[in-house]
Parts: C-alpha cells; structure tokens; sequence
C-alpha cells in the first residue's frame, strides 16, 4: 500500500557549469560543459520521491514566465500531476547558479528563490484538503518560512508526519521542529542547529538528544560518504553508503530525502528507509545534473538486488 506524500518545497532552474576548480573570490574560471534544467530541493526532493514510486503531490510556486514551463515539462515528463501549483504574476521563477568541480564533484551553488519564496496563506488554503489527507508531509527551507510554519501546524493538527530537511541552513523555532515526525540534517546543519559538533555516533547521538528535547520524534543526519546516522524508538545506527564513482554530487541528499519518503510511505521502517534511499542517492551521483539524475523504481531495485 502507497500512502500520500505532499512535498511542499522549492522550485528554481538550475543553471548548472562544470569547471576544472572552483572559482575563488575575483577569479574567472573558463568552464567545459553548461546545462540548464529543472531544480529546487523541493522539486528535487518531489521528483525523486515520485519516480521511485510515491503517490507525490508536488506544492511549489512558480512565476508567469518561460521559466517555468521548465517545471511543467519535467512533471510532464515523469507522468506527475500539476494540480497543485501556484503562480506569481509579479515574481519571476526562482534560478540556481550551480559551479562543479569536474575532478573533485564538490559544487558551489548560489539560490535566487523567486516566486517560491513568496508562498501566502491564500495558495495554502487551496492545497489545504491534499495536505490532510497525506500520511507524510516533507519540508525543506528553501521557500519562505512562514509558510513552511502554517503548512506544518496544518499538518500536525491533523495528525499527517511532518519531515523535515533542514537545508539549506537557517535558524528555525522550536515551535516549528517540535511535534515533527523526523527531521533529517546533514552533519553541518545538525551542529547549527543543536550546538554539537557530529563526529561519529556518540556524538551523534547527543545531537539527537537534543532534537528529542525540541520536541522531534526521530532523527536522522546525513554523513556524506560515510552514509546516515538514525536514531529511533531508543536505538541508534550508522547506516553505511554504497560506494560508487561520483560524478556530480549537486542534488543527492534531495536524492536521498525523496527516496527515503517514498519508502517510509510504502511501510518501511526508518533503517529499511535509510537504505533505500542510500541506493537512490548512489544512483544519482553517477550522473550530472539534479532531476534528471534522479533513478526510476526499476534502476533502484536492480541496484539493491545487485549489492545485496
């Protein structure tokens, strides 16, 4: 059984250069490849999710404007429904400037949010029936934090599990983490937020406490290349990552957020989860770019069967 997943987020338009390094200040730096292409960690997140086989309500905003029609095709493209997209007439869609370094992979990435920073009570209310009905509500920070904060409080008064992706980094209440179902930093965002620098699992695990103090019920931090960090019904674990030849690694923790939803929405528990959504992950940085990259259900399926 798929319950409903409402992915409220970003969009913007990657504007994506691969270089031989990463510019420093005042320096220009010839690059050898450009694309252009559909982004946002909540679109990233959405379409992920949605490929990997969840029943996806993609929530975003978006500007009258050509822009946008990059959003529309790549929905289009995957079979998803646009039933629940809001429109800007004054704001123009939100861009990513995105530099990778060709030999390393590590990328810089400048968000311009747009129209999707301008989210209002009215778009809500228009997306409020969706929301009820979900068993899972993910969130990231990429839109405007007000109304991340009415999405959520809608979502916890009627019982839906709010998740949080803590990226990219901004300072949030209390109020705002407290009653959420999981939230799920990377190691940096997990010190900002709880004070504790992440090291490995002991301190990880007094990350998580005081995560649990704020009021969260489970709590899952990202390690790069080492894999993730969970810790749930009183019991923690590191759960490795596959290794594989990375490429681009622009989009894979939004890689990892959609597939870990899609898995927790068909039942699986959060270890069960994490792992699915490392395979998801690994998949992506083998290849360039953020939604493109992401792997249908069938390619993450044959990977875990391959690797056991």
């Amino acid at each position: 059984m798929r319950e409903k997943i409402t992915v409220f987020g970003s969009f913007v338009v990657d504007l994506m250069a691969r270089t031989p390094h990463l510019p420093v200040p005042g320096e220009t730096v010839k690059g050898s490849f450009f694309k252009q292409g559909a982004g946002g960690k909540g679109f990233n997140q959405g379409i992920a999710a949605h490929k990997a086989g969840g029943d996806v309500a993609m929530v975003t905003k978006l500007g009258r404007d050509s822009l946008a029609n990059i959003a529309l095709d790549a929905m289009d493209e995957v079979g998803m429904a646009k039933d629940y997209l809001f429109f800007s007439e004054e704001v123009a869609t939100g861009i990513a400037l995105i530099s990778v370094d060709e030999n390393t992979s590590q990328n810089e990435i400048v968000i311009v949010s747009g129209a999707c920073g301008t989210i209002t009570d009215a778009d809500i209310a228009t997306v409020e029936e969706r929301i009820k009905s979900s068993a899972y509500l993910l969130l990231q920070l990429e839109v405007n934090q007000d109304a991340n904060e009415k999405v959520a409080r809608l979502a916890k008064d009627n019982g839906v599990r709010v998740i949080v992706n803590t990226a990219p980094y901004q300072p949030v209440t209390d109020e705002f983490l407290s009653g959420c179902y999981l939230v799920t930093p990377n190691e940096v965002e997990a010190e900002e937020l709880t004070g504790v620098p992440v090291t490995d699992l002991q301190s990880a695990d007094r990350a998580a406490k005081v995560f649990f103090d704020k009021g969260v019920q489970n709590v899952l931090i990202t390690l790069g290349s080492r894999g993730v960090y969970i810790n749930t019904e009183g019991r923690s674990e590191i759960v490795p990552a596959y290794k594989v030849d990375a490429i681009d690694t622009t989009g894979a923790g939004d890689a990892f957020n959609g597939g870990l939803i899609a898995a927790l929405a068909e039942g699986k528990s959060l270890s069960e989860a994490a792992r699915f959504a490392n395979a998801l992950a690994a998949i992506s940085v083998q290849r360039i770019g953020t939604t493109p990259s992401m792997p249908t259900r069938g390619e993450i399926d044959a990977f875990l069967a391959e690797r056991g």
